[in-house]
């Protein structure tokens, strides 16, 4: 008998052993893997904290000068003599079509006049349209200035 429980209690053992040794394994391989996850898991989270971070801004201040040209090109933005902030807002200044079309037929123009054509022309104009000599009238020469500046925004 004492042989019995001898084997009995190795048999215990020797199992115990075995359940011991197969829940270290199942765990230490599961707990691996799971600081493996929570290790990606945090660089992920730090990656994505970093590019937000990087993206925040206090607002978007738009700066165009000398300093943006490089390799010693030399570039001086008062070259650009008689423009004012108007001629560089865009598409919305350019006339019509039908507003060019009037603007000819008010000047007498049949074809695409040149920048001297229609400064010799508006001269004559304003001599005809002029208020002084329409008694005060100033409607013509209002309409005149109005149409030159629309040709010379088509010439140039």
């Amino acid at each position: 008998m004492p042989n019995n429980t001898v084997i009995y209690i190795f048999n215990r053992i020797v199992r115990l052993s075995i359940l011991f040794f197969i829940l270290y394994l199942i765990f230490t391989n599961f707990g691996t893997f799971l600081m493996i996850l929570g290790v990606i898991f945090v660089i992920i989270a730090f990656l994505i904290y970093n590019f937000k971070k990087k993206m925040r801004t206090k607002g978007f201040h738009f700066k165009f000068d000398n300093s943006s040209f490089q390799n010693g090109q030399n570039f001086n933005f008062n070259d650009f003599k008689g423009f004012n902030q108007q001629d560089f807002s865009g598409f919305a200044n350019t006339p019509r079509f039908d507003e060019v079309q009037k603007a000819k037929e008010f000047f007498g123009f049949t074809h695409s006049p040149t920048k001297e054509e229609i400064k010799k022309r508006y001269k004559e104009l304003a001599r005809k349209y002029h208020p002084d000599i329409n008694q005060g009238d100033d409607a013509k020469m209002k309409e005149l200035n109005h149409y030159r500046d629309v040709l010379i925004k088509t010439v140039e």
